[in-house]
């Protein structure tokens, strides 16, 4: 398929690094295609960055079509682009697509046309340690019917957005609100997938860990209320003695790319690795042992996130001295390494496109 390329009739400049925050400012350009039963995806452009036309009645707005993915370009010290495990992106993609009914993409078609979009707007990847291209894939039910069935059509498109490190004040641990009450996802239900409902789903919970002084929140098994499984933007990892522990994927718990980056690198470092059910109850228990040395989360918006201090209900409990572990900087300074091109990359993850 073609790629037709319509070039914006204005040239804006990318704001300062110092100045970026997350996902606010975004590139002169979009790519799009469209789905129709008859055609399948067609009509792929490259075209300014602007609003949508869409009906009121589209599926999407009602009955919640929409899934989306995350991931980043960088520029590395001798000005090189690149992206790290973005195949692996679109391939999660077609596994939530699949998961709501929306039509497989081309991996290796979407793949080229974001390589031409991202080079088309080169000027906007910022070059600033920590600093990056955040890339938005998003597909949309656009069907125009108020009856509850998939969708016969759909809108994909890429955004991209510059951006700074995702925590302002640089990588200093989070606070963590176990929620007690509320449920994200469920085993059988969507909570394996990146789709737009899920976080719909966290944002009463993460409110309320707001108001009270929490910064995310760490979400609990659907059934029986009790084994730890993600935060809201990000797996959760916990070094308990010589294991490092992640919870094992049940199908309520989204396989982050990260996460998977985690794990091959502790593998590789000769890590005590588990990916296994771990309950709240034993966090707590081996932070009163002495054994809980350091949590930390990851994700493709923060990289590694250390986690300073735990609620849950009444129980409050602080995991190192205020400062990031030595574990968490470990992966951090591994994985960034990668990724902006200062250290070899010898897991094949890195893709120099420019």
């Amino acid at each position: 398929m073609e790629i037709k390329v319509t070039l914006a009739q204005t040239n804006r400049t990318r704001p300062q690094d110092s100045a970026l925050g997350f996902g606010n400012v975004f590139t002169d350009h979009m790519f799009v295609m469209d789905y129709s039963k008859d055609n399948g995806w067609h009509d792929a452009r490259i075209e300014p960055y602007a609003d949508f036309s869409v009906p009121p009645s589209a599926m999407v707005f009602h009955y919640g079509q929409a899934i989306f993915e995350g991931l980043k370009a960088y520029k590395t010290p001798d000005k090189k682009i690149c992206l790290f495990r973005a195949k692996d992106n679109f391939e999660r993609m077609n596994r939530s697509a699949k998961g709501l009914c929306i039509p497989q993409i081309d991996v290796d078609f979407v793949m080229d046309a974001m390589k031409k979009l991202i080079k088309l707007e080169e000027k906007w990847i910022p070059e600033t340690l920590g600093t990056s291209l955040y890339i938005r894939p998003t597909i949309i039910a656009t069907d125009p019917f108020l009856g509850v069935r998939a969708s016969y059509t759909y809108k994909f498109f890429i955004i991209l957005s510059s951006v700074g490190a995702y925590y302002a004040d640089g990588l200093n641990p989070v606070k963590i609100w176990v929620e007690k009450e509320h449920v994200r996802a469920i085993r059988g239900g969507m909570g394996e997938f990146k789709t737009a409902a899920n976080y719909a789903a966290s944002l009463f919970a993460s409110e309320e860990a707001k108001k009270n002084g929490y910064d995310q929140v760490l979400w609990l098994d659907g059934i029986e209320r009790k084994y730890i499984e993600e935060v809201g933007a990000m797996n959760i990892f916990l070094l308990i003695g010589d294991e490092l522990v992640t919870p094992i994927l049940n199908g309520s718990i989204l396989p982050g790319i990260t996460r998977y980056s985690v794990i091959s690198l502790a593998k590789k470092w000769g890590m005590n690795i588990s990916e296994r059910k771990i309950s709240v109850e034993e966090v707590f228990k081996a932070h009163e042992d002495g054994k809980l040395t350091e949590i930390f989360g990851s994700g493709t918006a923060a990289v590694i996130s250390p986690v300073g201090e735990i609620r849950y209900g009444d129980k409050v409990i602080s995991i190192g001295d205020g400062t990031p572990g030595e574990t968490a900087m470990k992966f951090y300074n591994a994985l960034t390494d990668i990724q902006y091109g200062k250290a070899e990359d010898t897991e094949n993850w890195l893709e120099v496109i420019g």
